[in-house]
């Protein structure tokens, strides 16, 4: 759909502006003191849009610069966020013209994928986005997070209450050595890690903590997680709630400490985790992680902005050598057939790749929302395909592409951005 709307970067004194469209479309209230200038501490003003009509700022984006994990490498990946309309200019083009206008920004400065969260799941498979990573939510009650017998224990390892604010390098340490292995973590600056531990923005919102694990060596976990002392009216009986909002541990002993702290704190009765990864080894360290009642919901959104280039940065799981043809109305640039080839000898990071235009036969026809769903290994094709969303040419193509673009561990994004 054609846009009429003026599209630009807005200036920064057209930023409360900005806001404004903001908190309409998400039926938000303005930002505190706090949150405003951490805001403006992780924004980039030159990769802001927004929508005009006349003069009047009805539509806004941006994007955050980041390297993220991609399977067996780090790569720029575009951190698409801030995307509102307000509610008067629905439905009149006004999404479509800033994605598709923030897309050819994208691949302007060079970047071969865009990521994002989705606040509503049918929007963005439209303009090319598929779902990429989920996310694992578990709920306890007290008694049910128990640890099986026999977990890996460390007796060197001692945990350590501190300040979130004060231990933002030592998480970050244990951070970047998950990262090391987990497709996408993006790395974090310190306006990142102040948006995740900042304190409670009023004096009713619970306080931020944080609880490491470590030796002698340094930090081999941390979680941040909030607590709220309640008592059940009238009996006196405790009714607290924890919540934990990110946990990170280098190795099981570390992940093993961490677990069997929380989930055993006094005057709790129910436990909530939060954006856990799917393959969190937490499942296999419960006792029953049936009590855990788990629920999955989706994470990252993945968009390829250059195939090409995209396909090639990242690693694959075993050979392979296919044809692709790929559908995309919105990035011409990718449309047609390309050959993607792994090569035969592996490096630790997995199988290295090449993906080159070609006019050889189709093995595999898809949209190229498939080809996100499936880069960072969490979502298979053969899945995409059982619902109809590829096409096989070839007998055992989709196999053979599913497999080779699989990846572990599973991807996760605890921090949205």
């Amino acid at each position: 759909m054609a846009t009429s709307f003026q599209i630009r970067p807005v200036t920064e004194d057209e930023l409360p502006a900005f806001s404004l469209v903001d908190q309409h479309a998400f039926n938000g209230r303005p930002d505190t003191e706090r949150g405003r200038s951490n805001w403006l501490a992780r924004l980039e003003l030159d990769r802001t849009l927004g929508a005009f009509d006349d003069t009047m700022l009805v539509g806004v984006t941006g994007v955050y610069t980041f390297q993220m994990r991609v399977p067996g490498a780090m790569a720029p990946v575009a951190g698409v966020s801030m995307v509102a309309v307000l509610p008067t200019h629905r439905r009149r083009g006004v999404l479509t013209g800033l994605m598709r206008r923030q897309l050819g920004d994208v691949a302007d400065r060079g970047e071969a994928v865009a990521a994002l969260f989705a606040s509503e799941t049918p929007i963005y498979g439209r303009y090319g986005y598929g779902r990429a990573s989920w996310h694992l939510a578990l709920k306890f009650a007290r008694g049910d997070g128990a640890l099986a017998t026999g977990v890996p224990a460390d007796p060197g390892l001692r945990l350590r209450i501190a300040d979130p604010p004060l231990a933002h390098a030592e998480m970050g340490k244990v951070y970047e050595q998950v990262m090391a292995d987990r497709p996408g973590l993006y790395a974090r600056t310190e306006a990142w890690w102040d948006r995740l531990t900042h304190g409670p923005d009023s004096e009713t919102e619970p306080l931020m903590r944080c609880v490491l694990a470590e030796d002698d060596a340094g930090p081999r976990g941390y979680a941040l997680f909030t607590s709220e002392g309640r008592w059940e009216e009238g009996t006196y009986l405790p009714d607290g709630v924890l919540d934990v909002y990110e946990a990170v541990a280098a190795d099981p002993a570390a992940a093993a400490a961490l677990w069997s702290d929380l989930l055993s704190r006094d005057l709790i009765t129910s436990f909530r985790l939060h954006m856990r990864p799917v393959d969190d080894p937490l499942l296999e360290l419960l006792a029953d992680s049936r009590l855990g009642r788990p629920r999955i919901s989706d994470g990252l959104w993945i968009r390829l902005v250059d195939v090409g280039r995209a396909l090639a940065q990242r690693r694959y799981a075993c050979p392979v050598d296919v044809v692709i043809e790929v559908a995309d109305e919105m990035c011409p640039q990718n449309q047609g057939r390309w050959r993607l080839t792994a090569a035969t000898t592996s490096a630790p990071s997995g199988f290295s790749g090449t993906c080159e235009r070609t006019t050889a036969p189709a093995d595999l026809v898809l949209p190229v929302r498939a080809l996100g769903a499936a880069y960072l290994g969490g979502t298979r094709l053969g899945a995409l395909a059982a619902a109809g969303q590829v096409t096989e040419v070839t007998p055992g193509t989709v196999a053979a592409l599913s497999t080779a673009m699989s990846w572990d561990p599973a991807p996760w994004c605890p921090l949205i951005f």
